[in-house]
């Protein structure tokens, strides 16, 4: 599939206009999905030339996606993960879990970051860090490419491991799905319900009379945002 190659454009225009020289691009995985954490990565690249291939990770087939982490991960000059529950979701809303799941991956950098490039348009983070929010910025900026890559395939990794380590989700297939909402996966919550995987405070619950009644209230705060036009989004 043909892109364009990400580049350092905007880590050199933070280190011309800010005085930067530790620079984290950060990308999340799992905001879209119903079951399993958000996951963010945080990576520190410096300025060299990234492997061959890397691009936004969805642009990327699986295998190749697999083996580029695996690339990327012993190319950065530094990355961490940091994760958040589905518990935290319920209780936190996706806005502020994203905010936490990011603040562990960059306290889990073994070097602070003097800024932040943060894929998208909404500056989930703040402060005290330095963010600069850039749309598409896991396609056009090199470091929150290697951090979409990493997040992804790491996150998968996760979701499938769920399978091994316990029978009861099974059914659910996240090794294929990754706790998104496909067809087996819906038929499988709608005959045996939740896992305690499950994020409760979505509204895939509304339309399972079965199991309505373990959905949690959303939180004021979530929803004042989605009231006044913040968009949460979601990445497949």
């Amino acid at each position: 599939m043909p892109y364009e190659a990400p580049t350092h454009t905007v880590e050199r225009s933070l280190r011309a206009t800010t005085g930067a020289k530790i620079i984290a691009g950060v990308d999340e995985v799992g905001r879209g999905a119903w079951a399993g954490p958000v996951t963010v990565c945080a990576a520190i690249t410096g300025l060299r030339r990234p492997p061959e291939g890397l691009t936004d990770s969805k642009l990327i087939t699986p295998r190749r996606r697999a083996a580029l982490a695996a690339e990327l991960e012993r190319w950065v000059t530094c990355h961490a993960l940091g994760h958040a529950s589905p518990e935290e979701i319920d209780d936190l809303g996706m806005t502020a879990a994203l905010r936490l799941a990011a603040s562990r991956a960059l306290e889990g950098l073994p070097v602070r970051p003097d800024a932040v490039i943060l894929d998208g348009k909404h500056d989930y983070l703040g402060a005290p860090w330095r963010v600069r929010t850039v749309i598409k910025g896991d396609r056009s900026c090199i470091a929150v490419a290697a951090a979409s890559v990493i997040a992804k395939v790491r996150r998968d990794e996760l979701m499938a491991e769920l399978g091994l380590e316990s029978a009861a989700v099974e059914p659910y297939a996240f090794a294929e799905n990754a706790g998104y909402p496909s067809p087996v996966h819906k038929a499988a919550l709608h005959d045996l319900g939740p896992t305690p995987f499950h994020r409760l405070s979505w509204a895939y619950l509304d339309a399972m009379p079965r199991w309505r009644h373990l959905k949690k209230v959303r939180i004021a705060a979530e929803a004042a945002a989605l009231e006044s036009g913040g968009q949460l989004g979601f990445d497949f």
